[in-house]
């Protein structure tokens, strides 16, 4: 819908500015002309003009949400002017990007736009929606401090939950990057120039050394290719999850595959407990909150699933009884979530459950790499011996026949 900036007169003749929403021109006029008594000007605002150009690619993290977030709970409660409050907020934001979104939030909302629209339009991509859905719907209960106390607690969930799981990561990746490196470095300066000497000497190989001799030659002609091939692979599986239908087959794949897929259907459920319960706290419609609480979770399949279950809620059953069709959501989520519902305290029941799953998926992370730093450590001795065999047995033929 487009949006229109206006300036106006009120019957006793004090100016008047600010923002209205409209599907033309006469509808914000007549919008205008019920609180003010003549329209001095009319003007459009661009879409495009409230949003950056690169903002798909930027992701403001958990970490810096949950700081703003505690800070506007706490100057909202001082009693501070909106405006006011969003600028304090602005000047201790430590994020570039957040910053000057909050700067131009300010300016929006000091012209006569509602926050939630401001943040809508000039943060769509770079702002979760829980976020933007929230502070809505703080907006519309009129109570906005208790809905960022709520964010603010959500985000830092989040970011604990994200570090914990990226700090179990680390050790792993790190082995596998210098692996990977060491490797390298063996294959392509070491091994090389002892097989030179044996082609040199024109004795007869051992088929470990032919092997490594014809796995070498292979990476050096076909490197280029394979990293050719394995880009395109990638960027055609980009592309196919980007729609609808790839995007749902390869979430799906994804939960069919061992250890990876609870994990995943774990992350979702957290995801959905913690949106929901927020989204709820704050006021919001449950079909609402339904429907937001569905577009955060990651995983496509699960997140139509969620999806599914508006038609049955919207005709009067109950979420948890509607959740129980779904195919992909965990059990214990299914039930907790019904049980909730019907006590009359799904906020505290989802919240929890929310905690437990994340605790959930911090131990899953863990038990799958405490399998998976053997497994290397087991494929590197087994390369290592075969390129000792491969070099040593020529070595200890020729000195044999010596």
């Amino acid at each position: 819908m487009p949006t229109y900036k206006y300036e106006a007169l009120y019957a006793g003749g004090e100016k008047a500015s600010g923002v209205v929403e409209a599907v033309s021109r006469n509808e914000a006029v007549a919008q205008i002309r019920q609180s003010c008594e003549m329209v001095l000007s009319l003007k459009e605002i661009p879409r495009s003009a409230a949003r950056d150009p690169f903002e798909r690619f930027h992701k403001i993290s958990a970490k810096s949400l949950a700081l703003v977030c505690q800070q506007f709970s706490i100057i909202l409660k001082a009693g501070l002017p909106l405006v006011q409050t969003i600028d304090l907020a602005a000047g201790q934001c430590a994020d570039a990007q957040l910053r000057k979104l909050l700067h131009q939030v300010s300016e929006d909302v000091s012209n006569g736009w509602a926050m939630s629209y401001s943040f809508e339009q000039r943060g769509a991509k770079a702002l979760p929606v829980t976020f933007r859905e929230t502070v809505r719907a703080g907006e519309e209960s009129g109570d906005l401090r208790a809905s960022f106390e709520r964010m603010s607690q959500y985000f830092e969930r989040m970011n604990k939950t994200h570090e914990s799981v990226s700090s179990a990561l680390t050790y792993p990746a790190f082995v596998m990057v210098v692996a990977a490196i060491v490797v390298a470095i063996i294959m392509g300066y070491a091994v090389p120039m002892f097989l030179n000497m044996f082609g040199e000497m024109g004795t007869e190989l051992p088929w470990v050394t032919v092997a490594l001799i014809a796995v070498s030659d292979f990476f050096k002609k076909y490197t280029i290719v394979l990293l050719g091939v394995l880009a395109l692979i990638l960027l055609g599986l980009r592309v196919y999850g980007a729609t609808e239908k790839g995007g749902v087959v390869l979430a799906r794949i994804q939960l069919k595959i061992p250890i990876v897929g609870e994990i995943v259907r774990m992350s979702g459920a957290s995801q959905f407990a913690h949106t929901m319960s927020t989204l709820l706290a704050a006021g919001m419609p449950i079909l609402r909150a339904i429907e937001v609480s569905g577009r955060t979770i990651t995983n496509q399949c699960m997140s139509g699933e969620i999806m599914g279950t508006l038609t049955g809620v919207e005709s009067g059953r109950p979420l948890g009884e509607c959740m129980g069709y779904a195919k992909e959501l965990p059990d214990m989520l299914v039930q907790m979530t019904g049980v909730g519902e019907a006590t009359g305290a799904m906020e505290s029941t989802l919240q929890i459950l929310a905690e437990y799953y994340d605790n959930e998926v911090y131990t899953r992370v863990k038990k799958a790499l405490s399998l998976l730093e053997p497994a290397i450590i087991v494929v590197l001795a087994i390369f290592v011996v075969f390129i000792l065999m491969a070099v040593y047995l020529p070595m200890f033929s020729m000195n044999a026949a010596i």
